[in-house]
């Protein structure tokens, strides 16, 4: 019997308690906006989707190659006395490289103008000589043999001006190679052949290499079945590539397209794998050569399809997924299939429609049926048209 009164007065301090907080809690939701089902709309930009037309393409990895990549040899031996370039820099071509201790070819040459000289003087005399015993014959005072000798000697000194030209002009070749200059331009490596280094006598010792940068070809390999795939009607044809481009090592896509110059005639039997070759203007040297990058080929267009912010596509087990703002502003998951990058950019192939509202920013925050308050990219949010952060309207004065 004493218990049920004891028990009473326990009840009431409780249920008062209880009452005090169902009444702040009234209050606090009053004060705060809350909605009727007790959570607020988060603020979430919107992107309307249209459809649109991108190019289709298929990546591989790539490895940049100069067009000509020379190695610069000495044709002639000697003493090397002076380096004329930077390592690593870029020089012209014709650009003096090496020079090679001319004094030795200088005399050469001299020597040989000198045994010029002295052969054409010899064939002076030997054509002043054949006049006079061609007088002498015409009286019948020599023989028809002595007057054949004299022309024989001539003919012989005719012969050895061209022999001693010639020799002059190999003199003079050694003198210009004793300058070692650049085959084509390019960047240059590292010297082989350091300066006081006895270059051997019959030449050809490697001094240096240079590379040739612009263009820059880059050289890559696709799969049968990505090309394929890539391609309308399914079969590859060069000459319908509409160019290539790069994706450097830092993410960035270089900003020249290229175009492709060569498509392997047959498929590699063992890889399966189709070698291609693009090649791109190179001016400023940005690209290197033996730098591993990824070669886009553009090969063709597709119609109808979207485009979001990678930033909005989440994978998870079941796929890539992307968020939407229902026609009753609440979160709703949506499966999307993804082809390849455009830009910044996922191509979406299927699962979108026109006018639908993707979520791209607060996606950490956002949850399947909740409520959020949508707003295209550059409005405040909860304020149409309006931008962020702009200054409230001043109050009017009474």
């Amino acid at each position: 019997m004493t218990a049920r009164p004891n028990a009473l007065l326990t009840s009431v301090p409780v249920l008062l308690a209880a009452t005090l907080l169902a009444a702040c809690g009234s209050k606090d939701d009053k004060a705060g906006g809350m909605p009727p089902g007790g959570m607020p709309a988060l603020p979430v930009t919107v992107l309307e989707m249209q459809p649109t037309k991108v190019e289709t393409s298929v990546e591989a990895v790539a490895q940049t190659e100069g067009p000509r990549e020379v190695e610069v040899r000495a044709r002639v031996g000697g003493i090397l006395v002076k380096r004329l370039y930077d390592e690593g820099a870029a020089v012209k071509a014709g650009q003096p490289l090496f020079q090679i201790d001319r004094e030795p070819y200088e005399v050469a040459v001299a020597q040989a103008k000198a045994q010029v000289a002295e052969a054409k003087a010899r064939v002076d005399q030997t054509r002043r000589e054949a006049a006079r015993l061609k007088g002498l014959l015409a009286q019948q005072a020599i023989s028809q043999r002595e007057y054949d000798t004299a022309t024989s000697d001539d003919a012989a000194a005719a012969a050895a001006v061209l022999a001693a030209e010639a020799a002059l002009r190999q003199a003079q070749l050694n003198l210009e190679y004793a300058t070692v200059t650049a085959p084509v331009a390019g960047l240059t490596g590292r010297v082989a052949v350091s300066e006081g280094n006895l270059l051997a006598t019959g030449g050809g010792t490697l001094l240096t290499t240079v590379v040739q940068v612009n263009p820059m070809w880059v050289r890559f390999s696709l799969a049968e079945a990505d090309l394929a795939a890539a391609t309308p009607g399914g079969r590859f044809n060069p000459k319908a590539v509409r160019g290539v481009e790069l994706v450097l090592p830092d993410g960035s896509t270089y900003p020249v397209r290229g175009h492709l110059n060569f498509s392997a005639s047959q498929v590699d039997p063992k890889l399966g794998t189709l070698q291609l070759r693009g090649e791109f203007a190179n001016p400023d040297n940005v690209l290197l050569p033996g730098q591993f990058v990824r070669a886009r080929l553009l090969t063709g267009e597709r119609d109808g399809v979207f485009k979001v912010p990678q930033n909005a596509v989440m994978q998870t087990d079941m796929g890539a997924v992307v968020m939407l703002a229902n026609a009753d502003n609440k979160v709703e998951p949506r499966p999307v299939k993804t082809g390849n990058w455009s830009g910044k950019d996922w191509v979406i192939l299927g699962g979108l429609k026109a006018g639908d509202k993707v979520i791209v920013d607060n996606l950490i925050k956002v949850r399947p049926g909740a409520p959020v308050a949508p707003h295209k990219p550059g409005e405040g949010p909860g304020a149409p048209g309006g931008q962020p952060g702009a200054p409230a309207a001043a109050p009017a004065k009474g």
